[in-house]
């Protein structure tokens, strides 16, 4: 028992690490970008240096997970987060030198969760899965509220932190991720026989695939949306940046609360009540979101949605870690996350086209409904893979 608890230790910590590097490194490199004066329009193109990874390199790192284990995949991961670091030190004085800095970064950043997702769904026991995931996601959530927080402990006080310092930093934790992802234990090697003959079309016909990808991609980009426009929808109403960034506050420890509790919770009420209650929940509360009220309310609001939003992700990984045969649970998780990437790119661009004129509100709005639908959608998931 010491062993497994400390081998679920390792994985949280390396979970940790990993957003803690990728949020340290995003916000500093479009700083960076800033010291250079470099126009605004050019910030998305260093943005999309980070997210094409996953697009076109997500499912053949799902079958590297699956065919040569996951630790392997860790420290390709690990590796190539820690070059980013070093690529940002000695290259990122200059645009390219940031854009393929930032793609040696969601490489890594790929590469990492790939491993540490698929390392949860072959180690843990069936019927534990919502629980392992739930742990999981609720130490990324802590990496990603980290991330910042060490930008404002080493840049300084200025308006634009010491982007050089942050960066030579940043390249002794991708040394710390080294060193943890040796020592992360490995799957069974029964978990990876399958990964030579199964193919993405035994995947893709599981019943329940396409409601389970649809929730979790809506999900996640209600997340970001939030982050987006709250801050706008604040502005419209008069609200001060500290009273915005309390809200966000609020919507992040409510979300990790979710995560911390999940097993529990689903135990409780079931995994698919679960998952459709909590989105539509978090549905109904985005919907009231733009409503002018106190700012207790608002909270009070903010934190029913962190609440619903924390739910769907680890509760869609779990299905698909039970749902995947043996030896393809790392291109399931990597399937996830080519939908999650896409939504990422697509729905907050037509939620913005859609609710043009209507101000941050009528964005919350759309986003809301589109909950409201991945929710129902959610209800024709299997109860049990």
């Amino acid at each position: 028992m010491p062993d497994a608890w400390h081998r679920h230790a390792v994985l949280l910590a390396h979970s940790t690490g990993t957003q803690v590097i990728t949020f340290v490194l995003r916000p500093t490199m479009s700083y960076r970008a800033i010291e250079l004066d470099v126009p605004t329009a050019w910030l998305g193109v260093l943005g999309a240096s980070f997210a094409i990874a996953p697009l076109l390199l997500a499912l053949p790192a799902g079958h590297a997970a699956d065919r040569y284990g996951e630790r392997r995949m860790a420290v390709a991961g690990a590796l190539l987060l820690t070059a980013s670091a070093v690529a940002f030190t000695a290259f990122g004085h200059t645009v390219p030198g940031l854009v393929a800095a930032g793609i040696l970064l969601g490489t890594g950043h790929l590469g990492s969760v790939i491993a540490q997702q698929a390392l949860v769904a072959n180690t843990t026991e069936h019927g534990r899965h919502d629980t392992a995931f739930g742990h999981y996601t609720f130490a990324a959530s802590l990496g990603q509220a980290a991330g910042p927080l060490m930008i404002s402990l080493l840049g300084g006080d200025g308006s634009i932190p010491d982007t050089g310092r942050i960066f030579a930093w940043s390249c002794g934790l991708g040394v710390l991720l080294l060193v943890l992802s040796a020592l992360l234990p490995r799957s069974a090697p029964a978990a990876r026989t399958r990964a030579e003959s199964g193919d993405l079309r035994s995947l893709l016909r599981l019943p329940g695939l396409a409601h389970a990808l649809v929730t979790s991609c809506v999900v996640l980009s209600a997340v970001d949306i939030t982050l987006a426009y709250l801050p706008a929808l604040g502005t419209e109403h008069g609200l001060t940046a500290s009273a915005v960034g309390l809200l966000l506050t609020v919507r992040g420890v409510a979300s990790m609360a979710s995560r911390f509790f999940l097993g529990h919770l689903a135990r409780l009420v079931g995994r698919r009540r679960l998952l459709v209650g909590s989105t539509l929940a978090a549905a109904v509360a985005m919907v009231l979101t733009p409503v002018s009220m106190p700012l207790w309310a608002l909270a009070a609001l903010l934190l029913v949605a962190g609440f619903g939003l924390g739910v769907g992700q680890p509760l869609t990984m779990s299905w698909l870690a039970e749902s995947a045969p043996a030896g393809m649970r790392g291109r399931a998780m990597s399937l996830r996350l080519v939908g999650n990437r896409t939504g990422q790119l697509v729905i907050p661009g037509a939620a913005g086209l859609v609710a043009a004129g209507l101000g941050a509100g009528g964005v919350l709005l759309v986003t809301a409904l589109s909950l409201g639908w991945a929710g129902v959608a959610a209800r024709r998931l299997p109860v049990d893979p």
